[in-house]
């Protein structure tokens, strides 16, 4: 099913850095085409395994497996209790970030409710702009843009460390969208201001993190073609597909080429392509699935911020979440307006939809096979990390 996985490929991965030295080893599994001898010796892989486990599951438990959420808090036994529920994912903010290196890791720990399958902790760690731990002095997007491709290898090969030592496995932090307008949402966060030159950072990006995490592409189709701020509103453009293949594509189809884990959703409305967002649109799925050859793990962006659009055919979290199951996301992650019984109602939402029949059960199960493999993965490796006492912050 994935395409490939290098941070869970078998590999002694050292990368040598400008702030952390990274030594990072992972085990093998079965790659289409081995000898049938091995096939039948060795063990299932991620993919093989978390078929099995999903097929084991209630609806509800797969529902509660492609959920990522967010409670704003630092208090580990209410973050335990919490994922007790088995959501397949938790996103850190800024309100989840403790003072010290060592409550972050006991948080990140605290996540865990089953070693053997963990969930996929994710962070907003583009560097610069936004950035979540403290830690991170690296070169970020505002200077990459104009600098050496060399230069983000190294930056995103620090930035990646840095997130994996404090426990996290998953960096929602590869900004794929284009812009050469400095007046534009986006602009800052972007790593090109064309086409191409965004694509060789993102190639370079997606390459450094694969080594120790997941990485993640967003916000497709692409923030850059269509202005406003997605927090607040549907950024709208008419761009056709034709100008998009040629333009807004070309990022994405390199970082995914070279293996990035997980592709987020934007919630842009190509109103040439379809006039609903992206993040809840079918056919844009089937674009990325069919056309371009993703193969991993669709995420949405933050639906709270389709809710925060104001327009009233989204005010509903759950509505929305169960459309983009429909359309083809496998992960649905909720921020903003967020409380401890969201995540809860996400999933009961979900089961009733399946039991409804609006929601194909076959459609969650895929889902959650993606989301449990991609869990799986993630116990596949494992690192050491030390920091270089006489290296210097890149940039």
């Amino acid at each position: 099913m994935f395409r490939r996985r290098a941070w869970a490929v078998a590999a002694a991965v050292v990368v040598g850095l400008s702030a952390l030295n990274v030594s990072a080893t992972a085990s093998a599994h079965q790659t289409e085409g081995a000898p049938a001898t091995i096939a039948a010796a060795d063990p299932p892989g991620p993919h093989g395994r978390a078929e099995a486990l999903v097929a084991e599951m209630t609806t509800a438990e797969q529902a509660a497996s492609i959920v990522m959420g967010h409670i704003p808090t630092t208090d580990t036994t209410a973050l335990s209790a919490y994922m007790a529920q088995g959501l397949g994912g938790f996103i850190l903010m800024g309100a989840n970030i403790p003072a010290t290196d060592a409550e972050l890791l006991a948080l990140t720990a605290s996540l865990t409710v089953d070693a053997e399958i963990p969930p996929l902790i994710a962070i907003d760690q583009e560097g610069g702009i936004v950035s979540r731990l403290p830690g991170d002095t690296y070169a970020a997007s505002t200077t990459l843009k104009s600098r050496p491709v060399a230069d983000t290898s190294a930056a995103f090969s620090a930035r990646a460390a840095l997130v994996a030592k404090m426990g996290i496995g998953v960096d929602f932090g590869t900004v794929a969208d284009v812009t050469a307008d400095p007046a534009s949402f986006i602009y800052g966060r972007a790593l090109g201001t064309d086409p191409t030159s965004s694509a060789d950072r993102v190639e370079a990006a997606t390459i450094a993190q694969e080594q120790v995490v997941a990485s993640t592409l967003k916000h497709f189709p692409g923030h850059g073609a269509a202005p406003g701020d997605s927090h607040h509103a549907i950024p709208t453009t008419d761009e056709t597909l034709e100008e998009w293949r040629a333009s807004d594509a070309v990022p994405f189809v390199a970082g995914i080429d070279v293996g990035a884990s997980l592709l987020m959703f934007g919630h842009l409305a190509y109103t040439a392509v379809d006039s609903a967002p992206a993040s809840l649109s079918a056919r844009w799925h089937e674009i990325a699935r069919e056309e371009l050859g993703f193969d991993g793990v669709i995420v949405t962006d933050d639906l709270g911020m389709l809710q925060s659009s104001g327009l009233p055919e989204y005010s509903d979290p759950v509505v929305n979440a169960v459309t983009a199951v429909v359309a083809g996301s496998d992960l649905v992650l909720m921020i903003a307006g967020s409380t401890a019984d969201t995540a809860s109602e996400i999933v009961a939402g979900i089961t009733a939809a399946v039991d409804a029949g609006t929601l194909p059960a076959e459609r969650l199960a895929d889902a959650a096979t993606r989301v449990m493999s991609l869990r799986l993965q993630s116990t596949a490796s494992s690192a050491q990390w030390s920091l270089c006492a006489e290296c210097e912050p890149a940039g």
